[in-house]
């Protein structure tokens, strides 16, 4: 047992513990000790129970040689313990716990400090986890901790841990608390609330939380106040982990106030708060005793509780750091009272944040609060809806006030409700009606808002609600342009309202923003709308020069405000109004003259001329946005380019004559714009612009300008904007800190672009909380009321996230730096040295000495700009000008200097411009970089700089790469090992940050780095002053936002890469990673354990035997359900990972649960990303094994109702939307919700939405599995499946939540629930009725898929829907279920009425859908064309359809033939449509719709043309009819055709183009297009159609050309139809007058015939087959199938061709048929039979007869082939294997087909004959397969012989020796022959039984003498079952014997007596057995009929 033990249990070895590998020996001693614990049998565990603790105490304590415990190793000896009084006793735990008191406790203990840290940790660890049972040391370790924490000259990280260990050990001992010391924690760790260090604070806050409990109210009312004043206070100072963990406190505080508790109602004055306790502990023992005098309430009203919060907030001396922390207990607060408490006080908090918070300005923390916490976390789809009507309610409809007494809501809190209204909007997707009416409305009206930040915010209000509910954009539309027109015309008369130019302002934007949804939406909108904005707006401009100057602005401003939006329509809009716009351009941006400066012109003049410049640039800047490269040729750009030249002069004339903006307004409301503000506008349009336009058009000294321009704003002192002689103040006194902490939005020009916008998340912290941190530092808050261009552009739809623009100053100084980052690498040196040599000019001015903000302000913008334009040096050109000394030497010495800064934007910008600079100059700059970065770490001890200095490394590494900067890298190394080392938490944070980035660069060349790295990663773990807690007071509180941790994981991480695969072998590094990974991963804090699961979904990927996976599920799940948002992301992605690699393994461990728990995810936050890859992936690799499962999953989502269903029908009170057929289905869904009333069984419609894509995916997949089990009841049952697993059983199911999906109220929903439906019509569609024979198994289904498919054509259904409906109409009618006309009712009578409006020119109404625009028309006009053409191409299939189709013939054959030609017409982008088009389309059509309906054509057209081509096949009159254009029915001439048909070159261009464009190999849908195309050209180029046509050789030689190119391209199946409309082609051909000379000799002219050409192509394709795969593999795509159905189709077009030439001619290319014929027969590279199939194609070439002039040229190609054939077998001699047995059977059946299919007039040679007989004895008696051939051959010849062929009357005689010794030698071998030796004996014998009855009597005699003996041999009548062999051989005897008894008689008698022996018994024998079976049967058939 002990030898047991030790193979478990390794004891310590003390020796291993000094030296340098002392500590790791110790951590994984530790660790390995833990799992020996958990996993060790009791009984060993008791035996070493003493030692062990023995030993953890002794690590603990650390006398010599033991080493200092650090972080990890207290961990694990906690643990250790842990496990073992979890599993061993516990009654030493006592003595181990008093252990770790005597060296916490005794003052003057020598112990180190580490050991009391460690001893403390274990006490706390021990306490929090048993506690209850050691009370009695409660007080002990109470008393201890206080006197710890108290005693300041404790190190912090001690005094934290006597704080942590207080709170855990108060967790499960806290009963044991006296109540004078319960009172003394409550006042010591209220002091600690203010403690110096954050720690200290973080902690205490824990252990408050657990002193107020909520469940003991009474002493909390009193302290609430204060702690919450205490805890405000403290936010000053604090880091962001600090102020969560006060937020946390606050929030539990400020909860608690909620709890409901017993409250007596009497008079209860003399009671105090006894009386209350009483009466909590007394409400659990006697309930309902008191109920009439008491009631449960909360001690605060919700109000109550929140002004806790708010009276902190208003303070006038609150900072803002503090009000930012405020926001922190908001949202702490608002996430612990939970989703229900949000949602049933929505109302309320929004009126306490409106009226409290955003009365206070300047904050968007609120929009944090509200839409990112409450919106999109807590409310459900429900609540979105109310809180929507609460908002419109309480603030949208309250302006404007109306009645006496009402007060308009302030603008802050209408800008407020504007903001989370449209970002409400955007999460529900949809508008149900009740929102509808909430909004359309107050919105309207608030356009018309004096304020500007609320009419822009109105306006994108209305954008998210026209773009979610597209239904009612046409209606809103018109509205807003109707009220604009009212403005507009109001505008000029003297009694003009005064609020005239904001008004119709406010609907300049709104009208703005609906345009821009059109494009989006462009199916519901008529485009005529947008030709009548363009008209008003060219008039306004037009008549703006006639009005003064105020009015003339506005006007200015709406007009180009519209037509910027209009620009996002695209280049179909544009291009024909472009020449207007030209020209309005030119004339609102003129050159300007030196007249124009000298000038004196009143401010309001220049406000106009500004204006007006930056409207029309707005415009421009739009129209290059949304119509390169169409429309963007060089003389637009070139004239474009001008005019912005022409406009960035005017800027410097109006800097020059600088005008002070006057103070003639007074101050209203209404805040426009000042003149600076305006001016900056221009100048960002300008900068944009130019950025758009590039600059290759724009001159170089334009180029200079512009660079010298840019470089003045962004970093001049001249650029600065504000007040000097305050910022000077600022500079002199100190009272300038930072940029980032300035408040006046302007920071003094700073650039609020981002170096790294959307990299990683940094320190993984949930994104509520960055975005707040983030406030602290964000001196520049972006509005989309700062440049209303915001509106005109497209919405690019991320979920919630909209990039907004900045103030204009800022706006100004981002495009000034990105047209400076685009620009300067496009520079010749000179002009970039000048450029950078300004730059670094200006930055070192003596003006920025005055003015320190500005100067900081200038450096960041300058970095900025200097990245970017590193970022964009990739052409060689760039790459050598600033690879050149002379830049570098400029830039090198600025980047220095910033490299050093305190400042962390400026160090990550520089270190980036360092190292891609570094990468740019070569080896001489970057190694005197890193000797230049090498002396500042060594003499620089600011710790900013070695941050700095680290970076740089780090970035020259990633950008320089492994290999160039392979030589630095020891260097590096060394620099930063020494650097990790530093106590500064920013020196190690970003050295080690630096160090990750250098192992990800250098990769491999890292392995040898990678123990030492591992072993300094350790080191980290183990210092305590990398602890969080860890170091002196100033470290302490910045490690908090540098946590060293989370970058040791990801230095870890990148090991593991490094090591990759090695890592199985190197087992030192395997578990010192994985030990290490399973201490982070244990850590509390986040960002470490998301760093920890990072390390091992890679070390999952190298080395998964070594992890416990299941442990690891078990973690992810737990973390699935975690409130903490970045462990949950990285779970699921950790998840992900797991179910790619084996999501069979996952459903073991994880099981339906775990899907179900993912689902539940998705719907109660639909932001958490991932989680639809998770269930997707695991889907497609499971469901074809148990669809079923899924399908429940699916339907249990579906089954339940979503918001907007359940607020549609609470609005309509159950409106009436089913119908008959509906109530049909027992769906009782939206019935139970009423009934339900609150219960939360609601689904967001999102989620429902995935679960129908999943049930689109499960029908896919298995449909497309091949499974057959799925899909047959009958065929499942048969093979002993069970079926409640199948997919089959599943059907009702599907249709039921298809219906349930198709009435909903969400459109995408409708359209996907179609798509299901759909599905299971064409999947099920083949399905036998498992219980009705002949019958399908959906028959019994007609009912409710009809009810499923009528919701979509109800008055609210779009356009998507009603298409989708059509198709899957038309998919039901045409898949056979329902084959008799009149049953097929509603459905079929929806597409006949949808076909009868196509006949009519007018716009088309579908069911009850109403008001279609144009497109969305002509869109179903599509749909409808392509289900009928759908129907028609299917009656080939199924017949009854021809009667379905039949009657609408003539019109669907037009509306095709129309339908093509509008698709070729928008193709070739014609400009104006023929107008007699069946269906008119709009009159804008010719320049929008094209953009739009192109798609819809492109999905189409291929379905449409194949109904056109099975038109023209079947020969169908009205086709050629419409094709002619002609009324259908209308007589047709008969004559031959000159010209084509009216629309052949419309319909051939699309085919050509169809073919020419294919790509080759490609997907099947492309083949398929490519087949039907030339199915279409097959009857095209017949001459009823093309006519004349292809006389031109032009024509006809690029169709050859085409066809060589598919020749040699597609593959087979392709190649099919090539060939046979080749065929076609030839023969329209033949009829030409040239082909007369059919017996000429001019071969030259012969060739150049164009049939000819045609027989090439043929040929070719032949031969590319032939010669198979071993010339180009070009072929191999195509299946064995589809080569023997190619050989055949060639060979037979071959022949066709061929028959159109005169005799000698047809001969002589049935002489190249053969040849190609005999190469086949040659061939030896196919594995598989190529010649057995095609052997018919041979017959057709041999079969048509020749004329005298060719038998002499018939019968030599006849010799040839047949000689062919046999020297082909006589070369296989000696040959064995599959392909010379293969040959061989070929070449044997070619040659006796030729011999029996060539006419008798032909002459063969004797000795072909006999040699051909001889080869087929031979192989007889052959004993591979191939003797069955050569009989079935020998049988073949005999029986041409006997029918009259004379040639080959010496047949039989030369095969019968070889046939009789074939049968002698299968009756020699064994009584069992084989099946294949049977057939054999039958071939045999049907030839002699042929051979037999063709001689006359006199004959029959001899022929028996020859034949009985050989079948005697067969026979064997001793054995009681007679073998198959002798059954066939009496058969035959007896045959003969009733054929002639005469001549059988005589043979036999002349038989040896034993032969006849065995003949009689076995005739006796057979006869016998006859008899006796007649009689048997009778009482058996009478039993079974029975």
């Amino acid at each position: 047992m002990a030898t047991q033990l030790n193979t478990s249990y390794e004891p310590i070895d003390e020796s291993n513990l000094s030296g340098e590998t002392g500590e790791i020996y110790l951590f994984q001693w530790l660790a390995s000790t833990e799992k020996v614990v958990k996993q060790v049998n009791l009984e060993d565990l008791k035996a070493l129970q003493q030692e062990l603790e023995a030993t953890l105490v002794k690590v603990v304590s650390a006398p010599e040689p033991f080493q200092s415990p650090g972080r990890p190793i207290r961990n694990l000896v906690a643990q250790c313990l842990i496990a073992l009084y979890t599993r061993g006793e516990t009654k030493t735990m006592f003595d181990t716990l008093q252990a770790f008191l005597k060296i916490v406790g005794e003052p003057k203990s020598n112990y180190k400090e580490s050991s009391k840290i460690a001893a403390m940790h274990c006490i706390g660890e021990l306490m929090g986890t048993f506690g209850s049972q050691v009370m009695s040391l409660m007080v002990e370790i109470v008393t201890v901790a206080l006197r710890l924490y108290k005693s300041t000259s404790n190190p912090i990280i001690l005094r934290y841990h006597a704080v942590s260990t207080l709170e855990k050990a108060l967790l499960t001992a806290k009963r044991a608390v006296t109540d004078s010391l319960s009172k003394d924690i409550i006042k010591q760790m209220r002091y600690a609330l203010s403690d110096k260090a954050l720690p200290i604070q973080r902690a205490a806050c824990n252990v408050l939380i657990l002193m107020y409990p909520s469940d003991e109210v009474s002493k909390l009312t009193t302290d609430v106040e204060s702690l919450v004043t205490i805890c405000t206070k403290s936010l000053e100072g604090s880091d962001q982990v600090t102020r969560r963990s006060l937020a946390k406190l606050v929030a539990h505080l400020l909860s608690t106030t909620q709890v409901e508790r017993a409250v007596i109602i009497a008079d209860t004055t003399k009671k105090g708060k006894k009386g209350q306790g009483l009466n909590e502990d007394s409400e659990d023992i006697v309930p309902g005793l008191h109920i009439a005098n008491e009631e449960l309430k909360p001690i605060m009203t919700p109000s109550e509780m929140l002004s806790q919060l708010s009276t902190q907030f208003n303070r006038p001396q609150a900072s803002r750091k503090t009000r930012v922390g405020l926001f922190d207990f908001y949202i702490a607060l608002l996430a612990m009272l939970g989703p229900i408490f949000v949602e049933n006080n929505y109302g309320l908090i929004v009126s306490h944040l409106m009226s409290e918070i955003v009365s206070n300005p300047r904050n968007s923390a609120i929009e944090i609060l509200l839409r990112d916490l409450v919106g999109v976390r807590m409310l459900g789809e429900q609540a979105q809806i109310a809180a929507i009507q609460e908002l419109s309610r309480s603030y949208l409809k309250r302006w404007p006030a109306m009645m006496p007494g009402q007060t308009a809501p302030n603008s802050l809190c209408l800008v407020v409700a504007l903001r989370e209204v449209a970002g409400l909007l955007q999460q529900l997707g949809n508008a149900p009606p009740p929102v509808q009416d909430a909004l359309v409305d107050p919105l309207l009206t608030l356009l018309s808002h004096p304020n500007h930040t609320i009419r822009v915010n109105t306006a994108r209000v209305l954008r998210c609600f026209c773009y979610s509910t597209p239904l009612r954009l046409p209606k809103v539309l018109l509205s807003v342009v109707e009220m604009l027109q009212r403005d507009i015309s109001t505008l000029t008369t003297p009694t003009a309202p005064p609020d005239i130019h904001t008004r119709s302002l406010g609907h300049a934007y709104g009208l703005a923003a609906l345009l821009v949804v059109i494009p989006e939406r462009p199916l519901y909108v008529s485009y005529d709308i947008s030709a009548r904005v363009f008209d008003m707006a060219v008039q306004l401009l037009k008549r703006a020069g006639e009005h003064e100057v105020k009015i003339a602005r506005t006007e200015v401003e709406i007009a180009w405000t519209s037509i910027a939006s209009l620009m996002t329509l695209g280049p179909n809009f544009v291009r024909s109004h472009l020449p207007q716009l030209l020209v309005l351009w030119r004339n609102a941006l003129p050159k300007p003259t030196s007249k124009d400066a000298a000038t004196a012109r009143s401010p309001s003049e220049w406000m106009f001329l500004l204006h007006l410049r930056e409207s029309a640039l707005g415009a421009i800047y739009c129209f290059l946005k949304y119509n390169t490269p169409t429309l963007i040729t060089p003389d637009v750009t070139r004239r474009i380019a001008s005019l912005l030249s022409n406009a960035l002069q005017f800027t410097n004339t109006f800097h020059s004559r600088r005008v002070e903006d006057n103070a003639e307004q007074p101050m209203t409301e209404v805040k426009e714009l000042s003149i600076e503000g305006r001016e900056a506008l221009l100048l960002t349009r300008i900068f944009s612009c130019f950025s758009l336009l590039g600059n290759a058009v724009v001159t170089d000294s334009t180029q200079s300008a512009l660079l010298h321009s840019a470089v003045a704003l962004f970093a001049s002192p001249e650029g600065y904007v504000g007040s000097s002689v305050q910022a000077a103040i600022a500079s002199s006194t100190g009272a300038f800190t930072s940029i980032w902490q300035t408040v006046d939005g302007y920071a003094y020009g700073v650039s609020d672009l981002r170096i790294d916008e959307g990299s990683k998340v940094e320190l993984n912290r949930d994104s509520i909380d960055i975005s707040i941190d983030e406030l602290c530092q964000k001196p520049i808050l972006r509005s989309c009321s700062h440049d209303p261009l915001f509106l005109c552009q497209r919405i690019t739809e991320s979920r919630y996230q909209w990039t907004e623009p900045p103030p204009p100053a800022t706006a100004a100084v981002n495009a000034a730096i990105q047209l400076f980052a685009q620009f300067l690498p496009l520079q010749d040196l000179s002009l970039a040295t000048r450029s950078l040599a300004q730059l670094m000019e200006t930055l070192g001015s003596a003006k920025m000495e005055k003015n320190s903000g500005r100067r900081a302000a200038a450096t960041v913008n300058a970095a900025l700009a200097l990245v970017f334009a590193l970022r964009q040096v990739t052409t060689p050109r760039s790459r050598h000008v600033f690879g050149s000394s002379q830049v570098t030497s400029l830039l090198s010495t600025f980047l220095k200097d910033v490299l050093v800064d305190g400042d962390v934007v400026l160090r990550r910008g520089s270190s980036e411009a360092i190292g891609r600079l570094a990468s740019i100059a070569g080896t001489n700059f970057l190694t005197n970089q890193a000797k230049i970065l090498v002396d500042q770490v060594v003499s620089n001890r600011d710790p900013h700089g070695r941050a700095g200095c680290a970076l740089a490394f780090g970035e020259i590494h990633a950008h320089v790469g492994g290999l160039a900067a392979g030589p630095l890298l020891k260097t590096t190394i060394h620099v930063l090992m020494s650097l990790i080392n530093d106590p500064h938490p920013v020196v190690h944070y970003w050295a080690l940050t630096a160090l990750a980035r250098v192992i990800e660069a250098t990769s491999l060349a890292y392995a040898p780095y990678v123990p030492s790295t591992l072993g300094l990663l350790f080191k980290v773990y183990m210092m305590e002053s990398h602890e969080p807690e860890g170091g002196a007071l100033n470290h302490v509180n910045i490690s908090g936002d540098l946590p060293a941790y989370q970058v040791v994981c990801q230095n870890i991480d990148a090991a593991i890469t490094v090591l990759g695969p090695d890592i199985q072998d190197s087992t030192r590094s395997r578990t010192l990673v994985l030990d290490l990974v399973h201490r982070f991963i244990n850590e509390d804090d986040d960002g470490i354990c998301v760093e920890a699961i990072n390390c091992m979904q890679h070390f999952l990927m190298f080395a998964p035997e070594f992890v416990e996976i299941p442990t690891l599920v078990t973690r992810f799940r737990k973390y699935l359900s975690s409130s903490r948002r970045p462990l949950k992301l990285a779970s699921i992605n950790a998840l992900y990972q797991l179910v790619q690699k084996d999501a069979f393994a996952m459903s073991r461990l994880g099981g339906d649960q775990l899907v179900e728990e993912l689902f539940a995810m998705l719907d109660d936050d639909s932001s958490v990303d991932g989680v639809r890859n998770v269930i997707d992936s695991w889907l497609q690799q499971t469901v074809v094994h148990n669809p079923s499962a899924w399908i429940d999953l699916c339907q249990r989502i579906m089954s339940r109702t979503t918001a907007s269903q359940q607020a549609t029908d609470a609005a309509a009170k159950r409106g009436d939307l089913l119908d008959d057929e509906g109530q049909s289905l027992s769906v009782g869904v939206n019935q139970d919700a009423s009934v339900a009333g609150s219960a939360r069984q609601t689904s967001r419609w999102r989620t429902q939405l995935f679960a129908l894509q999943c049930l689109h995916n499960i029908c896919t997949i298995v449909g497309r599995s091949g499974r057959r089990e799925h899909l047959d009841i009958a065929f499942a049952r048969s093979q002993g499946l069970p079926i409640s697993g199948l997919l089959v059983s599943r059907v009702p199911d599907l249709i039921k939540i298809a219906f349930t999906a198709s009435a909903a109220h969400v459109t995408e929903i409708r359209q996907e629930g179609l798509t299901v439906l759909r599905d299971v019509i064409e999947i099920f569609s083949k399905s036998p009725d498992p219980d009705y024979d002949d019958s399908l198994l959906l028959e019994q289904h007609q009912a409710p898929i009809t009810a499923a498919l009528t919701p979509a054509f109800s008055a609210d259904s779009t356009p998507e829907i009603l298409a989708a409906a059509i198709g899957a109409c038309a998919v039901f009618v045409g898949c056979g279920v329902v084959k008799d006309v009149q049953r097929m009712g509603r459905i079929l009578k929806l597409l006949s009425s949808a076909l009868e409006q196509l006949k009519e020119s007018g716009m088309l109404t579908l069911g009850d859908a109403v008001e279609l625009s144009p497109n969305a028309s002509v869109m179903l006009r599509i749909a409808t064309l392509s289900a009928w053409a759908e129907l028609h191409v299917a009656s080939n299939r199924q017949m009854y359809l021809a009667d379905v189709v039949k009657p609408y013939g003539p019109s669907l054959a037009t509306l095709w033939v129309a339908a093509l030609r509008d698709y070729a017409s928008i193709r070739a982008d014609a400009e104006v449509l023929d107008e007699s088009l069946a269906g008119s389309l709009d009159s804008s059509y010719s320049n929008l719709g094209k953009e739009v309906l192109l798609p819809y054509y492109s999905e189409s057209w291929p379905v449409i043309l194949q109904a056109v081509a099975t038109a023209m096949h079947a020969g169908d009159s009205n086709m050629l009819a419409a094709m002619d254009g002609r009324e259908a029915g209308s007589p047709v001439q008969v004559t031959t055709r000159e010209e084509p048909t009216a629309f052949f070159f419309a319909i051939f261009g699309l085919v050509f183009e169809a073919l020419v464009t294919a790509v080759p190999d490609s997907n099947n849908t492309s083949q398929r297009t490519s087949v039907i195309a030339l199915l279409a050209l097959k009857y095209l180029v017949q001459e009823k159609y093309c006519g004349k046509v292809f006389n031109d050789v032009v024509v006809f030689e690029e169709l050859v050309n085409l066809f060589y190119r598919m020749a040699l391209t597609e593959p087979a199946n392709v190649q099919v139809q090539v060939v046979e409309t080749i065929a076609s082609l030839a023969q329209s051909l033949a009829h030409k007058p040239y082909n007369g000379f059919s017996n000429g000799t001019n071969t030259r002219e012969l060739l150049d015939l164009p049939q000819v050409h045609c027989m090439r192509i043929c040929a070719y394709i032949l031969r590319r087959v032939i010669a198979g795969p071993r010339n180009g593999a070009t072929h191999d795509v195509s299946t064995f199938p589809d080569k023997i159905k190619l050989v055949n189709a060639a060979f037979e077009a071959f022949m066709t061709i061929a028959d159109t030439f005169g005799s000698v001619q047809k001969e002589e290319f049935r002489a190249v048929a053969i040849t190609l014929y005999g190469e086949l027969l040659k061939d030896e590279t196919y594995d598989a039979d190529l010649i057995g199939p095609t052997l018919q194609s041979l017959k057709t070439i041999l079969d048509k007869p020749s004329d005298a002039t060719g038998a002499e040229k018939y019968e030599r190609v006849v010799h040839g082939l047949l000689s062919s054939c046999l020297v082909n077998i006589d070369e296989m001699r000696g040959r064995q294997g599959a392909t010379s047995s293969r040959k061989t059977k070929t070449n044997l059946l070619a040659a006796v087909l030729v011999l029996t299919v060539i006419p008798q007039a032909v002459k063969i040679g004797k000795a072909i004959i006999e040699h051909c007989c001889f080869l087929i004895s031979q192989k007889l008696v052959d004993p591979s397969e191939i003797s069955l051939t050569a009989a079935h051959c020998a049988k073949t010849l005999i029986l041409a012989a006997i029918s009259g062929n004379s040639a080959l009357d010496q047949c039989a005689r030369l095969l019968l020796p070889g046939m009789i010794e074939c049968l002698a030698k299968i009756a020699a071998a064994d009584n069992n022959a084989s099946d294949q030796q049977l057939a054999t004996v039958g071939e045999i014998l049907k030839a002699f039984a042929a051979l037999f009855s063709s001689l006359p009597e006199e004959l029959r005699a001899r022929a028996l003498g020859v034949f009985m003996p050989a079948l005697i041999l067969l026979l064997d009548a001793t054995r009681p079952s007679p073998s198959a062999s002798h059954s066939q051989s009496v058969a035959q005897l007896l045959s003969f014997a009733a054929q002639s008894p005469a001549a059988f008689k005589d043979a036999t008698g002349k038989l040896s007596p034993q032969m006849r022996e065995t003949l009689e018994s076995s005739i006796r024998q057979a006869l016998g057995n006859k008899a006796s079976t007649g009689e048997a049967p009778k009482p058996q058939i009478s039993l079974r009929s029975f």
